[in-house]
């Protein structure tokens, strides 16, 4: 439920999200790293459907970097099975509200019988307009903008579009730049995360680990938001004459 400050609060367009902590979050109850990756599943349910009620129209989680690669293969392939049971399980509820999904990364990394999942969700959800559900998968901010850049050379870009043509070529393209990024866990860096496009977003941390980040906790990330001036190169001044 939201408090009266909370209900106050500007809504972020588009929020995106750093879901850290969980292995730290299982470690410190003597449970399987696992575990805390099952729990986290709970905090984004929870974080997904209070996010399309509040009105935000975009949010993207990064649920797996291209770098996760690198952890332990049990971890990994538990973290696959995990990603696609929930899949399957939330699905239908997703598409019931009108929650639209949308994969971004190397996705050809994956299996094939993940990949199709992932497709079949977008196929699925593809005509929902309430809010999009954007998932970040064996994604990074260097490869978004390095294939976006590959993909300039098979265009001839005049020179004052160069900046318009390569967002054009990024994984997010068609979708507005992050107003809100939240990283849960303590950490305080982006962790190759839309490096692009958070160029000019409001950054929040916290140091509350992912399965314990509950709408409570959401509702206060948007009162700080709300307590910002977003000016983009402009002074204090400007931006209070334009509201």
């Amino acid at each position: 439920m939201q408090t009266d400050n909370a209900s106050k609060a500007p809504v972020p367009k588009h929020l995106a999200i750093v879901m850290d902590g969980n292995g730290r979050w299982a470690r410190s109850r003597h449970l399987p790293r696992t575990e805390g990756h099952r729990r986290g599943v709970n905090s984004a349910r929870a974080v997904i459907e209070a996010c399309a009620q509040r009105g935000v129209e975009v949010l993207t989680l990064f649920a797996f970097s291209s770098e996760n690669w690198r952890r332990p293969e049990s971890e990994v392939s538990a973290l696959m099975e995990l990603f696609i049971t929930a899949l399957r399980r939330e699905i239908g509820t997703l598409a019931a509200k009108g929650i639209r999904m949308r994969f971004i990364g190397a996705r050809e990394a994956f299996t094939v019988r993940l990949q199709a999942a992932m497709t079949e969700a977008e196929v699925r959800t593809r005509d929902n307009h309430v809010m999009t559900l954007v998932v970040a998968v064996n994604y990074g901010g260097r490869w978004d903008i390095t294939q976006a850049a590959e993909h300039m050379k098979l265009e001839e870009v005049a020179q004052e579009s160069h900046e318009t043509a390569l967002a054009s070529g990024l994984a997010t393209a068609g979708l507005p730049d992050p107003d809100l990024f939240i990283r849960t866990g303590g950490e305080r860096r982006l962790s190759n995360f839309l490096l692009w496009q958070l160029a000019y977003t409001e950054l929040y941390f916290t140091d509350v680990l992912w399965p314990d980040f509950d709408v409570a906790e959401l509702d206060q990330a948007f009162v700080d938001y709300g307590r910002r001036q977003r000016r983009f190169g402009r002074t204090g001044e400007q931006v209070e004459s334009r509201v």
